[in-house]
């Protein structure tokens, strides 16, 4: 029997109020999985820690289709009476509403299993925030062949009934920078004696702002963040480090090369110039999740046929989504359904509602279907 709303209302809940850390969702996985059982849907024997991948349906092709399970180290603060248990752990991302609303999926394709002319595999999936979620579900071979692989992310900024996409670039490439500064610390009244790290971090902090402003075309986009710096323990001590962390956002592969070797220089001329040590440690965390351009144009009308109020982005997101890691073995496509908070993604208060879990079951089982009906005629 599929669930109804309130079932899965009470799903939502009991993962809001039971966090887990990526890579240490264990209890999160062991409720997932009881919940699959329980309607017997089979789960396959994969070599993975934390996270599932369900299936559906047989034959030789295969469709997939794709929850984030793992939750934010944040302190909660909705006041709601199912608010998070576990202390500093938040589903401050929405991935509560993303493993619920690939539940309902789930147990609506086992109720019409029959008529399904091949396989759907319903991945649940660890460690998006960090980035290694994705590729670590793709090395077990599970989506080789896959036809396509389908996704979503609650979007707080849409009512409840709205649906965005675009072909082509929807998210960025994220990257994650740290730069640390090695000088030589001196008392404060004796500048002379040190090789002052704070003076060059400033320097730096300047140099990374021209990165954007300077060495790249106006017409292609990029963004260089600074999101904290740390130097110096009192007030009449020149410190002996200084270090600065941020993130890089862009979409094409030649801009977040270019970015990164711009970085890199500035810090061997900073180097040079102060006779310091600077240590850049540069991580590429997550690909542009890049929609087909067919499975686009087939989601919008499904958006549409369903009854979401459906519309093409103008233009691609700055936020990071490791359902790019999928792109290596099928055509994806990635939509933002509206789940309309007062606040932000990532935030202490942020609270979606919960009638966002009314359709996206719906929409999901119409883009099979649609999918199916178009391999099929082919």
């Amino acid at each position: 029997m599929a669930a109804d709303l309130n079932q899965l209302i009470a799903w939502r809940r009991w993962f809001h109020q039971n966090p887990e850390l990526s890579n240490e969702e264990f209890q999160t996985t062991a409720r997932i999985r009881e919940i699959l059982e329980n309607h017997d849907i089979r789960i396959l024997d994969l070599p993975l820690k934390v996270g599932l991948i369900a299936e559906v349906g047989a034959g030789e092709d295969l469709l997939a289709i794709r929850a984030d399970i793992d939750a934010l180290p944040i302190h909660e603060k909705t006041n709601v009476a199912y608010q998070s248990q576990n202390d500093n752990v938040m589903h401050a991302c929405g991935h509560d509403i993303h493993m619920t609303s690939m539940l309902g999926t789930a147990v609506k394709l086992k109720e019409m299993e029959s008529e399904l002319p091949g396989r759907v595999r319903i991945i649940f999936q660890s460690a998006e925030e960090t980035g290694d979620g994705a590729p670590t579900i793709v090395q077990t071979g599970a989506l080789d062949g896959a036809l396509a692989i389908l996704g979503f992310h609650n979007d707080p900024t849409l009512k409840v009934g709205e649906w965005r996409a675009k072909a082509g670039h929807l998210t960025s490439n994220v990257d994650r920078f740290n730069i640390r500064i090695q000088g030589r610390g001196a008392h404060a009244a004796m500048p002379h004696n040190s090789i002052d790290p704070q003076i060059v971090l400033a320097q730096l902090i300047s140099s990374l702002q021209t990165i954007v402003s300077r060495n790249l075309a106006p017409y292609d986009k990029a963004v260089v963040t600074i999101g904290q710096i740390h130097s110096g323990h009192t007030w009449n001590v020149i410190p002996q480090e200084a270090m600065v962390e941020g993130t890089v956002r862009s979409f094409k592969a030649e801009i977040r090369d270019q970015v990164e070797e711009r970085m890199t220089q500035i810090c061997e001329g900073l180097e040079k110039q102060f006779n310091v040590k600077i240590d850049l440690d540069y991580h590429r965390l997550t690909a542009s999740v890049v929609n087909d351009e067919s499975l686009q144009h087939m989601a919008l009308e499904v958006a549409q046929a369903v009854g979401y109020q459906a519309k093409v982005l103008p233009r691609a997101l700055t936020i990071g989504e490791d359902f790019s890691g999928y792109q290596a073995v099928a055509p994806v496509h990635f939509a933002m359904i509206g789940s309309d908070s007062e606040y932000p993604l990532h935030h202490e208060q942020f609270q979606p509602n919960e009638q966002i879990l009314d359709k996206v079951p719906e929409y999901f089982i119409a883009f099979i279907q649609r999918l199916w009906d178009n391999y099929l005629s082919r």
